[in-house]
């Protein structure tokens, strides 16, 4: 009887999460490796919401300029297919610590917890969080208003806010 070739089954569970983080519009990737401790410390704790990922921009100087020039406060939402008003954006968040595996994108109409968005798979050692979002009407956002953005995680039983932002949704 010949040996049949086969994939590992780990290859196949370590896939699962990247495919359904595909599948849910939800995507994360580490961003600090190619920026410096000052460009991280000068924003740690936000979330920079932006168009496209952000791109260093020369010295640590420049690049801190840059970073806050590509920053939004507001984000236009698009009908789709289903006729239900969407947001989509690139987020850049500087982690005030470290340790979580999974972390939550959670809005906020002021004091009033309105969505949240799972992100899975991350490496606890990352201090810079890169990824896309795609949020929906359906996910109980609301255009016009305001919200505020936490980035939490537990950490040894805590739950911990990471990062946060304030973003328009129109």
């Amino acid at each position: 009887m010949t040996p049949r070739a086969h994939l590992p089954r780990r290859s196949f569970l370590v896939a699962i999460p990247f495919v359904v983080a595909l599948l849910l519009g939800l995507t994360t990737s580490p961003a600090g490796a190619d920026m410096s401790k000052k460009v991280i410390a000068a924003f740690k704790g936000k979330i920079l919401v932006t168009k496209a990922p952000l791109e260093m921009a020369g010295d640590d100087k420049t690049t801190i300029a840059h970073f806050k020039k590509q920053t939004l406060t507001e984000i236009k939402g698009a009908v789709g297919g289903d006729d239900v008003l969407t947001w989509n954006f690139v987020y850049t968040a500087f982690l005030k610590g470290t340790g979580a595996t999974s972390l939550k994108l959670e809005f906020y109409d002021g004091t009033n917890y309105s969505a949240d968005k799972s992100l899975t798979g991350v490496d606890p050692k990352m201090t810079v969080l890169e990824g896309d979002i795609e949020i929906t009407e359906d996910d109980n956002i609301t255009k016009g208003k305001t919200y505020t953005i936490k980035l939490t995680g537990t950490v040894r039983g805590k739950e911990i806010v990471f990062a946060t932002t304030t973003l328009k949704m129109n």
